[in-house]
């Protein structure tokens, strides 16, 4: 029998800076760690004045886990010690795995208009933190898109839904990354894993995402699901849209020292010493 998943946690995202002074909204981070294994960090980031975000992220390192950006509008330009570069675009997704180290960075390009966007990090499991790096970039146009018979529109990034499989391949977490907007007095139904991490972040009108509450969800909050197999979304007066993630736990130790994460401290130290002394990419 199917269980419809209840909220257990509404969060508020915060302002705050990071980078080189880019202004943005976290969603969730270092202080909510374990909470939604195996997901590390949540960044909103968006204006429509580029001393907000033109600063960008300069030259980084990361280290045991994976990074994924998602533009709704605007392009990034990005390179990295691996010798990429390139830029992404309006609707592009980037899935970098970090693994055992990459040093990179992150430069937003002033956009006429509004720019904003997704950064996602995902754990890695101890077996596979120190993978070789490696990129996933997906255009636009090779995401794929569901429109259902109630208007419902589902982008597909990562994970499936009827038959449809997102472009991101090969990911330990076995993510779902779904971008769907609900038109208005329209109710929608999902499947979802039991045994997964759930959590959705409303970025566009309002929601339900729990009938045993009679306050809607708005635009900028997360919710965290429950326990159960199915999540319901209803909306009224106004439509809704919003990011669906989901993973696969690892339940592991975390060991969380700014754009680092392993399982002990020692590997913490280690990871620094190595990135001081010039032995941290591998």
């Amino acid at each position: 029998m199917s269980a419809i998943r209840k909220i257990s946690h509404v969060i508020d995202g915060k302002r705050t800076s990071d980078g080189a002074g880019v202004s943005l909204l976290r969603i969730f981070g270092f202080y909510e760690t374990g909470l939604f294994d195996p997901f590390l960090l949540l960044d909103f980031f968006g204006s429509e004045n580029p001393t907000d975000y033109i600063a960008g992220f300069p030259w980084h390192p990361h280290r045991g886990i994976e990074t994924v950006t998602y533009m709704l509008e605007g392009s990034v330009e990005h390179g990295d010690s691996m010798g990429n570069a390139g830029t992404i675009h309006t609707g592009d997704v980037q899935w970098m795995t970090a693994g055992s180290g990459i040093v990179h960075q992150e430069m937003p390009k002033a956009n006429k208009g509004y720019m904003h966007g997704f950064q996602l990090w995902v754990n890695l499991p101890s077996t596979h933190k120190m993978m070789d790096p490696r990129y996933q970039e997906i255009k636009a146009d090779e995401i794929p898109v569901l429109t259902e018979e109630n208007g419902v529109v589902v982008k597909i990034i990562a994970g499936e839904i009827k038959g449809i499989t997102g472009p991101v391949k090969d990911i330990i977490a076995d993510p779902v990354y779904f971008d769907i907007s609900v038109p208005e007095n329209t109710v929608y139904s999902l499947k979802v894993n039991p045994d997964y991490t759930v959590f959705a972040f409303v970025f566009k009108g309002d929601g339900f995402f729990d009938e045993s509450l009679d306050k809607p969800i708005k635009k900028g909050q997360l919710v965290k699901l429950s326990d159960g197999d199915q999540i319901k979304v209803t909306t009224s007066d106004h439509k809704t849209r919003f990011i669906l993630v989901s993973g696969k736990p690892l339940n592991e130790p975390v060991a969380w020292r700014g754009p680092i994460v392993m399982n002990t401290d020692e590997e913490l130290d280690v990871a620094f010493r190595e990135y001081r002394n010039g032995t941290f990419i591998k």
